[in-house]
């Protein structure tokens, strides 16, 4: 339970800097689905705490096309 909260704080932390920066991004945008998978991956590795996968989060999004993904991604 603890380390899905690990996750989940990572995945809202790294949405929450990335909408911040790029304000014309809706909050169900199709980009948080693959974050979100993309943290679930490096959680599973055993790769870091909260703040260092909200680090690869936040790299990861930067990293993503600056439009909206289809849907069907996720």
């Amino acid at each position: 339970m603890v380390d899905e909260v690990v996750l989940k704080n990572a995945t809202e932390t790294a949405w929450a800097v990335y909408r911040a920066r790029h304000p014309e991004v809706d909050t169900r945008d199709s980009r948080r689905c693959l974050l979100r998978r993309h943290l679930h991956g490096r959680w599973e590795e055993g790769k870091g705490d909260t703040e260092e996968l909200a680090s690869f989060g936040i790299a990861y999004l930067n990293q993503q096309p600056a439009t909206n993904v289809d849907e069907d991604e996720c």
